[in-house]
């Protein structure tokens, strides 16, 4: 997550609201986490709880896509990457 300065804010504003569209970024006042500035659609995501990035255990995973996990990880422990696909 990128940091600005409250003062980067005030000299700056369109590179960090440039920022904040990308990515949540954190203010800063004396070297120290004030604020985070965001988009109005990152806000609402996460307001709501619909953001689709969230972790998921693997015990939770159907039984088909754990195979395929499974197998894609073992895969990958042989030494053989992606691209080595028939």
């Amino acid at each position: 997550m990128r940091q600005f300065t409250t003062g980067d804010l005030n000299k700056q504003v369109g590179d960090v609201t440039d920022a904040a569209s990308r990515e949540p970024v954190v203010l800063t006042r004396h070297n120290k986490p004030r604020f985070v500035l965001m988009s109005y659609e990152h806000y609402e995501r996460l307001r709501s709880g619909t953001d689709p990035r969230r972790a998921h255990a693997a015990s939770d995973m159907p039984g088909a896509h754990a195979e395929l996990f499974g197998d894609a990880i073992e895969r990958l422990a042989n030494g053989e990457g992606y691209d080595d696909e028939p």
